[in-house]
């Protein structure tokens, strides 16, 4: 008996990743939900930038191709530029033999460099309620097949899920790699893509909302295993939307993410 998967991926080569049931996501069974991919590709962007001393991620953006499928996949990473403070990135990910997706990426190099106390904007924002205070609550598509409602545990600060405006904690309750402790920026990138989700208009039985992109902006490194999304989805009327989170850590804001939508009613 086949005992169930205890991480989203298995290493299977340097490049080479096998997908397992809890990268699954709510739209079609064979299909990924793009947080656990686009974690990965985070991933070996970091592993690239850090042999040059850059090691915070101010930008990630995916173009997402086609849906990504379980199973296995790989990454290609190339560096556009490297330069003393900063190094742009290329990556594509291939899933059974096709690009499914290409990413790009800004990695900078870390300074101290504290704020002064005063400057306008400081100190910064936080979330509405800290994890601790928040109602612990499982994805509805959790309860129908092993997947991606499995692999993160959730708690909303405010609002509610798939029911407008909302802000929910994410945290990951298993690896993103086996047998590795996952890097704050990949625990961003993992719950990120959720921001349309959770902050749908739409019921998943009467329309889809799937996004083509992602784009996530950090000001700073994430601290602790909880990432805060505080989203909402704006429509335009013509089959197209956008979804905007906040994102937060415990001890404040941490950056934004923006999912441009494509928005269909299910015949």
């Amino acid at each position: 008996m086949n005992q169930p998967a205890s991480s989203a991926y298995r290493v299977v080569t340097a490049d080479t990743f096998h997908a397992g049931e809890l990268t699954r996501g709510p739209w079609d069974p064979g299909h990924q939900h793009a947080g656990p991919p686009t974690a990965l590709v985070c991933r070996a962007i970091e592993h690239a930038a850090a042999a040059h001393g850059l090691t915070h991620l101010a930008r990630l953006t995916g173009n997402l191709l086609r849906p990504v499928p379980l199973g296995e996949l790989r990454i290609e990473v190339h560096a556009d530029y490297v330069g003393r403070n900063a190094a742009h990135y290329a990556a594509r990910l291939l899933g059974h033999g096709k690009e499914v997706a290409r990413f790009t990426a800004l990695m900078q190099r870390e300074v101290n460099e504290p704020v002064p106390p005063g400057t306008p904007g400081h100190p910064l924002p936080v979330a509405p309620r800290p994890p601790a205070e928040s109602e612990p609550i499982v994805m509805p598509f959790a309860r129908r097949q092993r997947g991606y409602g499995d692999l993160v545990e959730n708690r909303i600060a405010a609002g509610r899920f798939f029911a407008g405006p909302c802000c929910a904690w994410f945290r990951l309750a298993h690896p993103l790699v086996e047998g590795e402790t996952p890097s704050p920026y990949q625990r961003v990138a993992v719950a990120a893509d959720s921001g349309n989700g959770i902050s749908a208009v739409f019921d998943m039985q009467s329309h889809s909302f799937v996004n083509c992109d992602l784009t996530i902006n950090l000001l700073r490194r994430p601290v602790g295993e909880w990432i805060c999304l505080d989203a909402r989805t704006q429509l335009g009327g013509n089959g197209c939307g956008l979804a905007e989170s906040a994102l937060y850590d415990e001890t404040g804001l941490i950056g934004r993410a923006t999912q441009s939508l494509a928005v269909r009613q299910r015949s």
